[in-house]
């Protein structure tokens, strides 16, 4: 046996069982064409979109390519670039499944990324956008600034479908929320921005990957279990994880206790303690396959 089959036969055994399949909506394509697969077998999940900016698309197209039924892609962008749109539209055009991960010095409401909103409208995708507002461990500074008047964007755009994503979207999961914490712990004070916006917006829905997600759920398990009931259509899980075999090798999270771990590994055994097999169906599955694949 080829080591490769191998190594894919030993994680598949190795995985962890779940009760249902897994859908990981947030993974970035790895550096060589079985990386991305490896993290999925060792980490016990299913399928993937794969979020890839189009100067990775190869390495993309090569996991598809692979593993047809296990990766699905979104197409991402510098929106500033004056052929920014019709780049996005060929990738759709060429099967991407949605547009994101968008990361970059703009503005949430401004007229570039109205454009991209415009597009995944018309062409009927979802958009992942990552929400910060404090310079990240690089020191890269914000990114989609704005989310605390992006009810405005949600009003405006409705038949665009946004998937919110990263720390200043799931710090602001409690209202009391001060500017100045990556990662807040504590209890949570309820009517937090985050919260409401999911209520209140059809178009919104929750990514609940990365640091960001995994401490959104583990800082208050009470308040998680009535926010993964009440928005259990709304949410889909993803890992945003750097470790490369779905067991925590590799990575580097910036949240000292998932230290060695795998992120996504570790948000699914969360989810699985916080709620019912029927809830975490939908956040894990159902709604991922609903809302991407239609």
């Amino acid at each position: 046996m080829h080591r490769r089959d191998f190594l894919a036969s030993a994680l598949a055994a190795a995985a962890p069982t779940w009760g249902n399949d897994v859908f990981d909506i947030h993974l970035h394509p790895r550096r060589d064409t079985h990386s991305a697969m490896e993290h999925l077998q060792g980490s016990g999940m299913t399928r993937a979109a794969l979020l890839t900016h189009l100067r990775d698309e190869a390495r993309a197209q090569s996991e598809i390519a692979a593993h047809p039924k296990a990766f699905v892609w979104f197409a991402a962008t510098d929106p500033k670039q004056p052929n920014a749109i019709e780049l996005l539209r060929k990738a759709i055009e060429s099967g991407a499944k949605g547009v994101g991960e968008m990361k970059d010095h703009l503005a949430a409401d401004s007229p570039e990324m109205r454009k991209v909103y415009d597009l995944c409208a018309e062409m009927k995708v979802p958009i992942t956008l990552h929400f910060g507002e404090l310079p990240d461990s690089k020191g890269a500074g914000d990114f989609n600034t704005g989310f605390r008047t992006f009810d405005k964007v949600l009003k405006a755009h409705p038949r665009t479908k946004f998937f919110g994503h990263a720390d200043f979207f799931w710090a602001n999961i409690s209202a009391d929320y001060a500017l100045g914490t990556t990662y807040p712990g504590g209890k949570i004070q309820k009517g937090g921005l985050t919260d409401r916006f999911l209520a209140d917006y059809p178009n919104l829905y929750g990514d609940m990957s990365a640091n960001s997600g995994n401490n959104a759920l583990t800082r208050d398990p009470e308040f998680a279990k009535d926010f993964l009931i009440r928005h259990q259509d709304k949410l889909m899980f993803g890992s945003d994880c750097g470790c490369y075999d779905g067991n925590g090798a590799g990575g580097s999270p910036l949240l000292p206790r998932l230290k060695g771990k795998c992120t996504g590994h570790d948000t699914l055994e969360v989810l699985k303690s916080l709620t019912t097999p029927a809830v975490f169906r939908k956040v894990t599955w159902t709604n991922a396959n609903r809302i991407i694949l239609g």
